[in-house]
Order: structure tokens, then sequence, then C-alpha cells
């Protein structure tokens, strides 16, 4: 990876890191539900509005009812479990738990495309449970019941955010624009009538206005554009180094400008699950094994 990617890279951690942030602002007076219906419009207008005016060629005119589908389980469901979530945990806390991410993807890939497990991935999906037991069991906040559901939405959001890359996976064969801008689309489409029935009974303040905008714009829809260049550069392993970032500027963000504490727990738990996602990014775990691939090249 050259030292442009790695920066691109990093924009792109610290710009998802962020979006957790964002969130936790907006969402108390905003609401869930018409949160992510801004959040999502907004982004989808601005790539619109990217692909006309670079004249960048896509398509969405079939397979609508996928691109809805796919809206649903892939944006739409996590990206409202999480919002929900953080109205009652920190953005640093819904960070760390979302990096289990790769671990339900595992999971349902092996489930759904019949991948096999290997030692590896057995040992990655240990680790970032027992990691998930000491951010949660070590957390110096209360587990109530709001808390449990907290903490149970972000992890439902993990498992949705696994489905839905899986599904896209093995459904389409488009590029990567014409992809986000159906994906957005369709949960625009899907989330709009719930958002009439959740529009907040005031304007929202300057602070959360620039939130929500900068959560559209930065976090959702230039994000999507960082992340088609790394796939493009670099390929989707090295991209999905970005995993193991996220949570630490979520982290960052989170004690930088909402005072969020970092405690022992937190920490440990949160280096539990990134060296169980590290053992999902197909990188060898010995110089052995490194050698011999090496000669299978």
């Amino acid at each position: 990876m050259s030292l442009k990617n790695l920066g691109i890279l990093l924009a792109l951690a610290a710009l998802w890191g962020a979006s957790f942030l964002y969130i936790r602002v907006a969402v108390s007076e905003v609401g869930p539900v018409f949160l992510v219906w801004l959040r999502v419009g907004i982004a989808l207008l601005t790539l619109l509005a990217y692909a006309f005016l670079l004249k960048i060629p896509f398509s969405i005119k079939k397979d609508h009812a996928k691109y809805y589908l796919l809206g649903l389980i892939n944006t739409v469901l996590p990206f409202v479990l999480i919002s929900y979530a953080e109205v009652h945990i920190t953005s640093s806390f819904a960070a760390i738990l979302n990096a289990t991410t790769p671990l339900f993807t595992a999971v349902v890939a092996r489930v759904w495309l019949k991948e096999m497990f290997t030692v590896q991935k057995v040992l990655g999906l240990l680790i970032g449970f027992i990691g998930v037991c000491v951010l949660v069991g070590w957390s110096p906040m209360e587990l109530n019941l709001a808390t449990v559901l907290a903490i149970s939405a972000s992890l439902l959001a993990a498992l949705f955010y696994g489905l839905g890359s899986t599904y896209a996976k093995k459904t389409f064969d488009v590029s990567p624009l014409s992809l986000s801008i159906g994906q957005l689309l369709g949960a625009t489409a899907c989330i709009l009538p719930f958002a009439t029935m959740d529009v907040p009974a005031k304007l929202p303040s300057l602070p959360v206005t620039l939130s929500i905008l900068a959560l559209a714009i930065l976090s959702t829809a230039f994000a999507y554009l960082l992340y088609f260049r790394l796939l493009r550069d670099v390929g989707p392993t090295q991209t999905n180094y970005v995993t193991m970032l996220v949570p630490a500027f979520g982290v960052i963000w989170g004690m930088m400008f909402l005072d969020e504490p970092m405690t022992t727990g937190t920490f440990i738990g949160m280096l539990l699950i990134l060296v169980s996602v590290l053992f999902f990014s197909n990188l060898p775990l010995s110089k052995r094994k490194k050698a011999t691939d090496d000669h299978a090249a």
C-alpha cells in the first residue's frame, strides 16, 4: 500500500469513526428514524450530483426490488439500530461494538455461502466473543434494560451488515458507484413512510444540523468515494483493514468532543475485538505460513 493510499485509508477510518460522534449529537433532537432518512437522502443526492457533474456512468435500471432489499438490510436497519443504541450508550462504545461486523459476516458466509471455517477464524470468533464480554462486563455504565437493549441493537446492526454484504456479494455484479446509489435509493424509499411518522416537532439546532450534514455528506457519501478508490487501487483485503481503525477513531472523537471516558475495560475489550478482526483479515500468522503462500504464488 502506497503512502497516498494509506492516507486515504486513515481518512476513511476517521470519517466512519466520526459517524458515531455525529449520530450521538443529532439523535436526541431528531430521533433515530428521521435521522437515518436525512442521512441516506442527503447522501443519495450527493452521490447523484457527483456522478452527473463528473459524468461518471452508473446504472440502476433493473433489479429494483433487489436494491430495495439491499437498502433495507444493509443500510436502513443497521443505521436505525445504531442510532437507537446511541440514545443510551456512548458513541465510542457503539463504535467498538460495530467492529464485530467481520465476525458476523464470517458466520453469515459460513451458513449462506458455505465458506469453510479455518482454525484461525474459529480463534478469531472466540477472541471476539471474549472481547465483547469484557467490553460490556467491565464497563462503568449501569447495565439496565435500556443499555442492554442498546448493546443488543448495536450487535444486531453488525449482523445486518454481515447479511447485507453477503447478499450484495451473491446478488450484484455492478460498479461500486451503481451499487451504492441503488442501495441508497432503496434505503431512502424504504424508510420514507416511517420517517413521515417521526418528524421532529421543531427545527434542529445549529450543532445538530451541522452534524446531520457531516454525517450524510462526509461520513456516508464522501466516505463511499474513498472506499471505491481503495477497492480499485489496493483491493478488498487491504481495504478491509479500515475495520480495525474505525473503533479507534470512534473512541478518539468521543473522548475529544464529548468527554467520553476511556476505561481499562473499554481499552482491553476494544483490543481483544481488534485482535479478533485481525484473525479474519487473511494475514498469515507465521513466517512459515507466509513463506508457503509466497512459494505457492
